[in-house]
């Protein structure tokens, strides 16, 4: 096969998928604070979000907690991670909150109404832990949550927005972004037990 033929497929191949590729990818804060491009504009506590219930709830009330951001979504592959994520708000709950954001912006994969996934999340899985209604978290109509954890000019170091659903990002008690991991990362992935200790 040429390399101008091999060089065609793979430029053919689409973004998501590519993007299943890279499930297991890491960025975390430089270790030198002189590595940082810009201090941080604000910390992630200035941040308001509305719940699954029409509520607004202020990023504020975590502080002293890490919090693990996740965009989700009910019918894709990497559904059942809400049990995981579950179950690791369950035994850490005292000092870890998770915040769960439905997003239909990948193959259409989050389609429910805000009742829907509401009935949804807790008939199969369970989940207490804090859901917010659905939004979008790339593009024009990102959410403001989003947009501060994927913009270097407000959080300080961080550009990668979610390549598809379950990306999750870490905040230290502070309320400052510490890492983000994709798709495959579970609770019990040495990377994300590491980023927590």
């Amino acid at each position: 096969m040429s390399p101008k033929l091999i060089f065609a497929i793979l430029l053919s191949v689409p973004a998501w998928l590519t993007s299943c590729f890279n499930s297991s990818k890491v960025s975390a804060q430089p270790n030198n604070p002189d590595a940082l491009p810009i201090k941080p504009a604000s910390s992630f506590h200035s941040l308001k979000a509305m719940a699954i219930d029409g509520q607004t709830i202020s990023m504020e009330q975590f502080k002293g907690k890490k919090i693990i951001v996740l965009n989700v979504a009910s019918k894709c592959g990497y559904t059942p991670q809400y049990a995981d994520w579950q179950a690791y708000y369950e035994k850490n709950k005292d000092k870890v909150v998770v915040l769960g954001f439905p997003c239909n912006q990948f193959l259409s994969q989050e389609p429910g109404t805000a009742v829907e996934i509401e009935t949804f999340c807790q008939k199969n899985y369970g989940v207490t832990f804090q859901m917010f209604d659905k939004v979008d978290v790339k593009g024009e109509n990102q959410n403001e949550v989003y947009r501060w954890l994927s913009d270097p000019s407000l959080n300080g170091w961080n550009s990668d927005v979610p390549s598809w659903n379950f990306c999750k990002y870490l905040i230290d008690e502070n309320g400052k972004l510490t890492h983000f991991f994709a798709s495959k990362i579970k609770p019990d992935s040495p990377e994300f037990v590491a980023a927590v200790q």
